[in-house]
């Protein structure tokens, strides 16, 4: 009890050291908070970006694989070799229909292509919308739900009618609040009436993976008007795997059953790519492994300036204090007495300044929150480590200075005048 007792005197002499030298207090923690404030902020800006990035890249489907002409990374260990792949045949129709028919592991395949092109309804139009053809099962890979209306029904896929399901920016931007269930808007220059709204989905950061922008036609009706077979139209195969069925299982068949089409040696390279969520979700890990790297060496100069501003201040502290400490000494206080009044005070006042610094953070993503699309999250996680950090660099900054007061000869100290 004893030395409970002597730790909360310690502290209540801290708290008045602080209270007193209010102004050095507060220049003090400046430079902890600016500290705290830029490695936090990058700690934010980079976990904040990385979970709108997955978020995004969430929506294309863990289980699904796109079977493309162009991978989406170089294999691992080997540069990204676009010479190779550019002379890489289009996946076909011919080959949709091959898999769709031979694959057992698949439980859905769809092919798509797609062309940037005007929109119009009345005195409205869109420019460089995305229009995408595509084929039936497209809505049983690619999950999503409508605001209202509904989807090709298989006869409407299969004989190619002029029927569209439209994003929920389009229809915002075309119809202006009135209902664009049965109207007709121009594509391609002829008449598609809108069956159907997508519910909006919000900003991505991948093109293509949002359908607010988009407008979805039947592939036979599509391919009326676009070559499928260019490279303009980027046609894939999207194959999603039975359930219990793993990734890895289905790419395997699929590279024997596209192989087996193409008539590939034994020895010769693959001339298709079977893309998934995992390649990018590796690209991710790498990129913000570095990006954390570098952000905290970024803010670990503005606390470690911060600190020495906060050991400067201590030391000028115990210089003030050495009557006072002599004092203490003389009635019988110890050392760790001594030393607990002042890296309780250098620890408040670093914890002070990470508290500030946080806030300011939260200020500003609350600000951006409000303004943009973007979402800004500061995570529990960032929130302890300010807090320890903070902690930290008071305990290092103060541990000398507290040393050196502990440590005085109580007979000096006392007769010591400033």
């Amino acid at each position: 009890m004893k030395v409970i007792r002597q730790v909360w005197e310690s502290l209540k002499i801290a708290l008045q050291a602080v209270n007193v030298n209010r102004l050095r207090a507060m220049l003090s923690l400046l430079g902890i908070t600016i500290g705290i404030f830029a490695i936090i902020s990058v700690f934010t800006i980079v976990d904040s970006l990385e979970a709108n990035i997955r978020e995004s890249v969430s929506s294309l489907g863990s289980d699904i694989i796109y079977v493309e002409k162009w991978p989406w990374a170089p294999e691992e260990g080997q540069e990204y070799a676009w010479w190779k792949y550019m002379n890489r045949p289009l996946p076909t129709l011919d080959e949709y229909e091959f898999l769709r028919q031979k694959s057992r592991l698949a439980e859905n395949v769809c092919f798509l292509a797609a062309v940037q092109k005007m929109i119009e309804y009345g005195n409205s139009n869109v420019e460089g919308a995305g229009i995408v053809g595509v084929s039936h099962g497209f809505q049983e890979i690619r999950s999503f739900e409508l605001e209202r209306g509904r989807y090709f029904s298989p006869l409407e896929a299969n004989a190619g009618r002029n029927v569209a399901v439209i994003g929920h920016d389009i229809a915002s931007e075309l119809f202006r609040g009135v209902d664009p269930i049965g109207k007709y808007i121009n594509v391609f220059g002829r008449k598609v009436v809108v069956i159907g709204v997508v519910e909006k989905e919000g900003s991505g950061m991948f093109e293509g993976l949002i359908l607010d922008d988009l407008a979805l036609l039947p592939l036979d009706f599509f391919k009326g008007f676009v070559d499928i077979r260019s490279d303009m139209s980027s046609p894939q195969i999207w194959v999603k795997a039975r359930p219990n069925v793993s990734v890895d299982e289905l790419g395997f068949e699929l590279k024997q059953l596209m192989r087996s089409y193409r008539r590939l040696g034994p020895m010769e390279e693959n001339n298709f790519a079977l893309n998934q969520t995992s390649i990018i979700n590796n690209q991710l890990d790498q990129l913000f492994a570095v990006l954390k790297i570098a952000g905290f060496f970024i803010g670990i100069f503005s606390i470690i300036v911060g600190g020495f501003g906060i050991a400067n201040i201590m030391f000028v502290s115990v210089k003030e204090r050495t009557h006072q400490i002599g004092i203490q000494k003389a009635l019988g206080a110890k050392k760790y007495f001594i030393l607990l009044q002042f890296l309780f005070e250098s620890i408040m006042l670093s914890l002070a300044g990470g508290i500030i610094g946080l806030f300011i953070v939260f200020l500003g993503a609350l600000a951006i929150n409000y303004s943009s699309d973007f979402s800004i999250y500061l995570t529990l996680n960032n929130i302890l480590v300010g807090i320890g950090i903070s902690s930290l660099i008071g305990l290092v900054s103060g541990i000398f200075p507290a040393w050196q007061g502990a440590r005085m000869d109580p007979v000096v100290a006392i007769n010591t005048t400033f």
